[in-house]
């Protein structure tokens, strides 16, 4: 741990060299740290419009970006080859170049390194759990390699008249599909994707996507097979690997019937009237699995607050899925009302009230006593309602209670370029399902810290309390894993 934070110091330290300000930020983060849509924001800087083809690529622009992250993971019981306590330290970057238009045309490429230089010794990568997004299991257990290279993004796009056409590997933001770029490499796709503002007050995306690469993966992969070659050892982390990954959902299975799992996605964002949004998102793997989810937020003003109540319903068609892999995402249906069916629903609400210097969350999910949920493209059908840090809560007949708490120092005049984030969530889960985990109690603490003398660089710091129930059983008699942890998390980053 001493190695971690040490090595963590030196890099901080060599950062805040860079503290030449530029004169127009190119990239701004989130208070994720994940990157803002630089087709939103126009102060940010872009590549321009030219007009032969030989000033396309002279004029195009190099985005650059330096990233640490620590994790230390601590079990309460651990168990060996399976939960192991474990720390490691991913240091790298990304470089992403963006051509200028030439008849509307351009083309992006993104290239994201990770290596993993401190680690706590443990080879057995297999049993990491935060810190398996700065290294590959797979390459790690093959042949020992620690660092990671991915060409994430490699796109031709067509943007006019609000319409934006982006084909090749590109990252793609909706209900389901995120890039998480938390971490060191981003999860990003292939296929096809279309981006429409034509209509008023309305954005629609649609996507064709033929493959997948998860942010610990260096080679892209299927987008619902799990790998289950039997003459290698080390499969599955070749395929999706998700942790929200649906295990029965292999290769071979879906082989033997003939499908091959493409993923599709519809979504249309809209403001029927001011201060009220309406999302409608589609996403389907034919042969598979599908879903259709709405949302509804509405904003407005009670004296010097700002109320926002949102509503969110999600209901998975089982299109075959559960026929092959079963009702449940560990492959265990005990406590299943149909073990081989996947049909569900999820209700989520919450209501934010907030201010210049806090924001206040109380929100709820909820999960139908049928299926579990599948959705492993690093989408949370709970994220922004109900999902904890590192949780997985859309298990069948699940129920979750959120709090959350967001406070800005700067503006309340404690401390300069400040802000934290707590959240305290209880997640009661179906004691009787023995592929379920047991309930826990989560408290988590994000400290954003941010420079306004040094625009682009940012720390941010993640602590996590879990207190689960230790003597939980199951309908079968076997008595559930206590998913008690303590984890630590530090991050650098800075865009150039």
């Amino acid at each position: 741990m001493k190695q971690v934070w040490l090595f963590s110091t030196y890099i901080l330290l060599s950062l805040t060299s860079l503290s030449a300000q530029e004169d127009r930020l190119k990239r701004v983060l989130n208070s994720d740290c994940t990157l803002k849509d630089y087709s939103v924001y126009d102060e940010l800087e872009s590549p321009p419009d030219v007009n032969n083809f030989s000033e396309m690529f002279s004029n195009g622009i190099f985005y650059g970006r330096l990233r640490l992250n620590s994790f230390a993971f601590d079990w309460k019981d651990e168990i060996e080859g399976k939960r192991e306590d474990h720390h490691v330290t991913g240091l790298g970057g990304s470089f992403v170049y963006k051509s200028a238009s030439f008849h509307k045309f351009s083309a992006s490429a993104g290239l994201y390194t990770s290596f993993t230089p401190l680690n706590n010794g443990n080879e057995n990568v297999t049993t990491y759990k935060a810190g398996k997004g700065t290294l590959s299991r797979y390459d790690v257990s093959t042949t020992g390699k620690k660092s990671m290279m991915a060409l994430a993004q490699a796109y031709v796009e067509y943007v006019d008249r609000g319409i934006r056409l982006q084909a090749g590997r590109f990252l793609f933001e909706s209900f389901l599909t995120k890039s998480n770029d938390t971490k060191m490499i981003p999860n990003s796709f292939e296929g096809l994707n279309l981006s429409s503002t034509m209509m008023s007050d309305t954005k629609i995306k649609l996507a064709y996507l033929s493959k997948q690469k998860l942010r610990d993966h260096t080679e892209f992969h299927h987008v619902l097979a799990y790998g289950d070659d039997p003459t290698d050892a080390y499969a599955p982390y070749r395929q999706n690997d998700d942790s929200a990954m649906h295990r029965g959902l292999t290769m071979s299975r879906l082989k033997e019937n003939g499908i091959e799992d493409k993923l599709f996605v519809a979504e249309v964002l809209h403001t029927p009237m001011e201060n009220l949004l309406l999302t409608g998102n589609y996403t389907a793997v034919p042969n598979l699995i599908s879903s259709a989810m709405l949302q509804a937020k509405y904003k407005y003003y009670l004296q010097e607050f700002l109320i926002v109540p949102s509503v969110r319903y999600m209901k998975q068609y089982d299109q075959g899925a559960g026929e092959i892999g079963g009702a449940n995402l560990r492959n265990n249906t005990v406590g299943y009302r149909d073990s081989n069916r996947l049909d569900s629903s999820l209700f989520a609400t919450k209501i934010d009230i907030k201010n210049e210097i806090w924001k206040l969350r109380i929100a709820y999910s909820k999960v139908a006593d049928r299926g579990d949920i599948v959705a492993p493209w690093r989408g949370f059908p709970t994220g922004g309602f109900t999902r904890a840090m590192g949780q997985y809560n859309w298990y069948a007949n699940t129920k979750t209670y959120m709090v959350r708490l967001d406070y800005d120092f700067e503006e309340a005049g404690i401390f300069p370029e400040l802000k934290a984030y707590i959240r305290y969530a209880i997640q009661d889960f179906d004691e009787h399902k023995a592929g379920v985990q047991a309930d826990s109690n989560v408290v988590t603490l994000d400290i954003l810290k941010y420079f306004d003398s040094i625009p682009n660089l940012y720390l941010k710091m993640r602590m996590a309390h879990v207190d689960g129930e230790s003597k939980e059983m199951a309908l079968d008699g076997t008595v559930k894993k206590d998913p008690s942890y303590n984890e630590l998390r530090f991050e650098v980053n800075y865009l150039f």
